[in-house]
């Protein structure tokens, strides 16, 4: 049974199997009451509650990484794994992904550059990793949805959000950065060094612990609630216990930590300098992994609780465990001032509290047990025995972990210089690199790589050379404008002048009647059967933007050249010229468009931004034209083309600029070669479009939407993961900021065109949390379009 209240943690059992130091724990969901554990000697093993005694056995030992093993997490349960499946990310860069009773991978996950050393999977399959290459990865089943870029350093802590959508990362950037459906939403500051675990208390508060050894609790929006301190080195893990707040946490100073109301209740020291991981089973009952290669299970449970035997063995190796006083676990020691054993007769006043005594020249290190009335030994302090390194992974450099950081002095008074190196590495290659890095003389390669060789006492050098990299270059995207503080243009016409020419205010939407042709407004032809069909998605053909009036067009131009500086100015030829153009592209002739034409328009559409945008209205209905097209997304033309219209869609610029660009480039689908040219600069073209969303400008809203739409038809005919992802990630944040319905009605298409026969693309917009976004507009009155798509698409998923 369950202990009650103020009851203390006393050793289960120590488990025997891995040969190295255990980097990972996850709770199991089966065998229930079990856990799975990873090591550096590059195995996963699953162990279950042995009925018979106290203890665990090793079902089975599972091995697929060319390299340490270092994170693991559980899959929920699906249709097809009823029984979930592990995942575990190593040092080899890769993820495997495992079922419960086979030891080797189901698959591989691959696509990290560096070390995998965090997992945690969601709802409808998910998985999120985070790595030494700075990024995080959504995945999929067997497939990479997207890569979260934005740290300036290693990711070493990634947890996913009980509410749908929401991710979180730690990095050895010091900060935490909160995503939604793929983009950052917020970036949390206040840890002093490398944050290394994440802990989730509820939908609304997390827990983050780093090794400036302090644990801070957090609110989702943002504030830092809490700071806890008790460690006196880096905290590695921290794990929450079921149903209430209370959690544990392990580190370097070789303890495990009980926190309970906020308070360190208990505090258990171990016979090993790294205390890695820790997790929590469902019983209450503490796992920890540490650098000796042992699993120690804790329990409060009476029944539970090892025999006296087993705990005396116990106590006795941690009293025989060395203690390093350079570590700084037990404060400043100056052994010559220190008290005799006497000084053990004086009980202690809190759990955990640690006094040294010094007997027979020996200094002794003890632990005040409140439970159990006495003094624990904990240890013997040591003098300087260059034992620091006795546990291998524990330097941090550029936070990354090596098993060496040496300091060289290539010359008496010059700079030294950091050279992480770890035992797998090749010495030849890793001096090599150092020199190259440095700028130093390539003929100090013998001395250094001998040097290294010497000072690592000849470890033997295990894979293959894992070259040095440095993980500083995938530096955050600077994503301009992103605040919403864009001027609105009001109701009232932005223009004046005679004709008031306003790009786009003619809006495209029309109610249907019956079987209308919701985008064009065009009579279908429908049966007698009232029955409602689908007639919204898979859309199979681009939505374009047509309204044009060319006279008021012309007149605004030609008002504006006369206006233009010199080196702008059209001659009264260019106006004719690109006249004639518009009446070729807006199907009044039956003309071809020419060279000439191109040029002319080309230079207008070149104009400072503040009169540019009649001749961008010119490009937007030309662009249409199978040989305009063709011209501007050909191959030659096709970079200046972005380049211009990408120009035109910062946040920060004219709005109707930004309406014509998007216009623009939504009529780029019309024929194949702008297809090809925007499916090729998609990533580019979306992530700057999605900032148009900040405007609350309806029209600009609608054309970002339908540009979304067009994206969707197209990954709609070709099965592309990574688009479809990113389609999805700005299908949900721009719904977060639409007002207009006929904008929401095309992201619901869009939506449901991406979703229409491909159960991947199902799950991810689950796990985004897409139909809890939508679910409000199944039930608008008008126009009914809206509620009629929004219930198909609510059908699929």
């Amino acid at each position: 049974a369950m202990a009650g209240e103020g009851s203390t943690f006393r050793l289960r059992c120590s488990l025997l199997g891995h040969g190295q130091d255990v980097r990972g724990l996850t709770r199991g969901l089966f065998p229930e009451g079990g856990f799975v554990s990873v090591s550096r000697d590059r195995t996963a093993r699953l162990w279950a509650p042995d009925g018979l005694n106290r203890g665990f056995t090793e079902m089975h030992c599972m091995s697929g990484h060319s390299n340490f093993v270092s994170c693991v997490c559980i899959i929920p349960p699906s249709d097809l794994y009823p029984r979930g499946l592990i995942a575990t990310g190593g040092n080899d860069h890769n993820i495997c992904i495992f079922t419960v009773d086979n030891p080797a991978p189901l698959y591989v996950l691959k696509g990290h550059k560096n070390t995998v050393c965090s997992l945690s999977s969601g709802k409808f399959g998910t998985l999120l990793s985070g790595s030494w290459d700075t990024t995080a990865k959504v995945w999929l089943n067997d497939r990479c949805m997207m890569t979260l870029q934005g740290h300036t350093a290693a990711i070493w802590a990634v947890k996913i959000l009980p509410e749908q959508g929401l991710m979180l990362t730690g990095s050895a950037d010091k900060t935490i950065k909160l995503w939604k459906a793929g983009r950052c939403e917020r970036t949390f500051t206040g840890h002093e060094d490398c944050v290394r675990g994440l802990a989730i208390l509820s939908e609304m508060e997390f827990l983050s612990c780093a090794n400036d050894a302090s644990v801070r609790r957090w609110q989702i929006s943002g504030e830092c609630l809490q700071v806890y301190y008790g460690h006196t080195n880096y905290i590695y893990s921290i794990s929450v216990f079921p149903r209430c707040k209370d959690f544990v946490t392990t580190g370097e100073d070789r303890s495990l930590r009980i926190w309970k109301q906020g308070e360190c209740a208990q505090t258990i020291r171990l016979p090993a300098q790294s205390v890695w991981c820790c997790c929590v089973l469902d019983n209450g009952d503490i796992v920890v992994g540490a650098s000796d290669g042992i699993i120690r299970v804790f329990t409060e449970s009476l029944e539970r609780t090892a025999s006296a035997e087993e705990i005396e063995a116990f106590e006795n190796e941690l009293a025989q465990a060395s203690i390093d006083p350079k570590t700084g676990d037990l404060g400043d020691i100056n052994a010559d001032d220190l008290p005799g054993r006497e000084h053990l007769k004086d009980p202690g006043t809190r759990d955990g509290q640690t006094r040294l005594i010094k007997d027979n020249g020996k200094v002794e290190a003890y632990q005040w047990s409140v439970s159990e009335g006495r003094w624990i030994k904990i240890g013997d302090v040591v003098g300087s025995s260059g034992a620091t390194q006795q546990t291998s992974g524990k330097v941090l450099f550029e936070g990354k972990e090596y098993d060496y950081v040496f300091t060289i002095d290539v010359n008496e008074n010059g700079p030294s210089y950091k050279l992480p190196y770890n035992i797998t590495d090749d010495p030849w290659l890793t001096a090599y690199n150092f020199l190259q890095k440095n700028d130093l003389n390539p003929m100090f390669l013998d001395q250094v790589a001998k040097f290294i060789m010497d000072n690592t006492k000849g470890q033997t050098l295990l894979s293959t050379s894992n070259q040095f990299s440095d993980p500083f270059t995938g530096a955050g995207r600077y994503v301009p404008g992103s605040s919403s503080g864009s001027s609105t243009i009001p109701g009232a016409d932005p223009y004046t002048g005679a004709g008031r020419y306003v790009p786009g205010s003619a809006s495209n939407a029309v109610t249907p009647v019956g079987g209308i042709d919701p985008f064009t407004g065009m009579g279908a032809y429908q049966s007698a059967a009232a029955k409602v069909e689908n007639i919204y998605f898979p859309k199979k053909d681009a939505v374009t933007f047509d309204q044009a009036n060319p006279t008021q067009i012309l007149g605004k131009l030609k008002e504006l050249n006369g206006s233009a500086a010199e080196e702008h100015k059209l001659t009264e030829d260019d106006l004719i010229i690109l006249e004639k153009l518009l009446s070729a592209t807006c199907n009044t002739s039956a003309e071809t468009p020419t060279a000439q034409q191109l040029q002319t328009l080309w230079r207008a559409v070149n104009w400072p931004e503040d009169i540019v945008f009649p001749a961008l209205d010119i490009l937007r209905l030309s662009v249409r034209h199978p040989t305009v097209n063709e011209n501007f997304c050909s191959e030659k033309e096709h970079v200046q083309f972005i380049i211009l219209l990408l120009k035109f869609l910062n946040p920060k610029g004219k709005q109707a600029n930004q309406l014509l660009a998007l216009r623009a480039l939504c009529n780029c689908f019309v024929s194949h070669a702008g297809q090809k040219l925007m499916m090729e600069q998609r990533d580019e073209i979306m992530t700057q479009a999605i900032e148009t969303k900040s405007g609350n400008n309806k029209n600009i809203h609608i054309a970002l939407a339908t540009l979304t739409l067009n994206y969707a038809v197209c990954l709609h005919k070709v099965n592309n993961v990574e688009g479809k992802a990113q389609c999805l990630s700005v299908i949900s944040t721009v719904m977060e900021v639409v007002q207009d319905l006929e904008a929401i009605f095309r992201l619901l298409v869009a939506l449901g065109t991406l979703i229409s026969d491909d159960t991947n693309a199902v799950q991810l917009a689950k796990s985004l949390g897409v139909d809890s976004q939508i679910k409000k507009y199944a039930s608008v009155l008008e126009p009914a379009k809206v509620k009629e798509c929004c219930r198909f698409v609510l059908s699929l998923l």
